[in-house]
């Protein structure tokens, strides 16, 4: 292929990206997962205005505690955090870090397909499918952890079989290095590691064991001791967190584990994961894998292994997965879209005209079923949280003092509150906050009661405690408390 075709096709990526984004660029967090969101996002914060040390994250349900909470190794928060020492705190500069962050991904997919397959328009094909992904477009600009875990791990991969063809240690040691930070930013990505277990474990039962492949063993492996450390420490700190148990505490009966896994595979995998138009390349694939007899290639079974064990993490997940946690699916993406690129490809090359002028015309109406399905989601009309939070945002956040100590409520997310009002201190959800209760947090330090519940504040034991009425914005009251 031409570098000037080649280099139009990856910029034009970019500048539709670029472009089906930019109206979301300055909007606030909101919709599917913003819970999640708001997490990393007030993490970002806290980062940025009390503590830039990375080992101590925190959260803003903290009472009057110091707030650390340490779940995966916040190297993207971190990062960010250091964007907002430069530019100050503004939304766009972590939806920008974050759409760079994707753009990374999808270069690692055309770099990493193209270390397979050795094929330009393939790797294109790849690149162009994977960024038009509903779901990868979606979070492409919401701060997730997982974003630069995906990221991390695609160019570990392709790195590693680059350092398979040319055997470059460099490649080898920058794969060990980025599969590390991948693992680091989001613990499953560490199944990954697969690929070079298979690989040397092939080398150990061949008895090909020499010098040098124990020291491109240890070039490899030796940067894992850093997220097996991190978790080493912070795992047991961790109170009945669903993922660590997994099904090993599963509490969902085999029925509905069935109902989500026939939700993943005829919902989620076409219609989020893969892009409807992408569906007949995904299929295609399966196809010429055997047809081109591609299972013959050594590194076939790299490939195979790093599928079984993403669907073993998968099925060990599904009950924590649920219907719901599409962003837990981010280890599937690596695979699928090599697939997708693999069965694009031939349909392309396919010997009959209406084929390949169907393949083309899938291939550029890729973005607009991406758009159509997931634009939507940005809608303030519908945030995913009660609207009165995002409406009266700066109200909200100017009627106590920024440093004051609040009492939050119903927040079932334990994040999405406390980040729309900009405060710290306790939360409680579904009406549950006794007048007890609510005395020991003035005790120690609330001074300040906000809530869209009238079921708490019309309690005449709550009532007690309330000094007076600062603002009540839609169905949210703040109020002040007695000391």
């Amino acid at each position: 292929m031409h570098p000037t075709l080649r280099n139009g096709i990856l910029l034009s990526i970019i500048l539709i990206s670029f472009l089906m984004h930019f109206k979301h660029f300055s909007k606030d967090l909101m919709s599917v997962h913003v819970w999640r969101q708001t997490q990393t996002q007030s993490t970002i914060i806290n980062f940025y205005e009390e503590d830039m040390n990375i080992f101590n994250p925190r959260r803003n349900l903290r009472g009057n505690g110091d707030g650390i909470f340490r779940m995966e190794f916040p190297l993207m928060q971190w990062l960010v955090a250091g964007g907002y020492k430069i530019g100050g705190n503004h939304i766009e500069i972590t939806r920008g870090f974050m759409f760079l962050m994707g753009l990374f991904s999808v270069c690692g997919i055309y770099f990493l397909s193209l270390q397979l397959f050795q094929k330009e328009e393939l790797a294109l094909i790849g690149a162009w499918t994977f960024n038009f992904s509903p779901c990868f477009y979606y979070y492409t600009i919401n701060p997730l952890p997982d974003n630069m875990a995906l990221c991390c791990t695609i160019w570990g991969m392709g790195l590693f079989f680059s350092w398979y063809k040319n055997e470059r240690t460099s490649h080898l040691i920058l794969s060990g290095i980025l599969l590390s930070i991948g693992a680091l930013c989001k613990l499953p990505f560490i199944i990954y590691f697969i690929i070079p277990v298979v690989y040397f474990g092939r080398k150990v039962f061949q008895k090909e064991i020499t010098t040098s492949l124990f020291q491109r063993v240890i070039s490899t492996f030796i940067w894992a001791i850093f997220p097996l450390s991190w978790y080493a420490w912070v795992i047991p700190q961790w109170k009945g967190n669903p993922v660590v148990e997994g099904m090993l505490n599963n509490q969902v009966s085999v029925s509905t584990l069935l109902d989500y896994a026939q939700h993943h595979l005829l919902i989620t995998l076409p219609e989020q994961l893969l892009n409807y138009a992408a569906i007949p390349f995904f299929i295609t694939g399966f196809y010429y894998l055997f047809k081109r007899k591609a299972y013959q290639d050594h590194r076939f079974l790299l490939i195979v292994a790093c599928c079984g064990v993403v669907l073993f993490y998968f099925l060990f997940e599904l009950n924590a997965i649920a219907k719901v946690h599409d962003y837990y699916l981010f280890p599937f993406y690596p695979l699928l879209f090599l697939l997708v690129a693999y069965g694009g490809y031939h349909l392309l090359l396919s010997k009959r005209r209406f084929i390949r002028y169907a393949s083309l015309s899938l291939l550029m109406i890729i973005p607009l079923t991406c758009y159509l399905r997931m634009d939507g989601r940005w809608n303030p009309n519908k945030p995913g949280f009660n609207k009165d939070l995002w409406t009266y945002k700066t109200e909200l956040r100017t009627a106590v003092p920024k440093d004051a100590l609040v009492v939050v409520g119903n927040d079932v997310s334990q994040f999405i509150f406390f980040y729309y009002i900009d405060k710290k201190g306790w939360g409680f959800n579904n009406d549950d906050l006794t007048a007890n209760q609510l005395k020991n947090m003035i005790q120690t330090g609330a001074q300040y009661l906000y809530t869209d519940s009238k079921t708490i504040t019309n309690q005449p034991a709550i009532q007690q405690q309330l000094k007076e009425l600062i603002i009540e914005r839609g169905s949210i009251q703040v109020y002040s408390l007695k000391e």
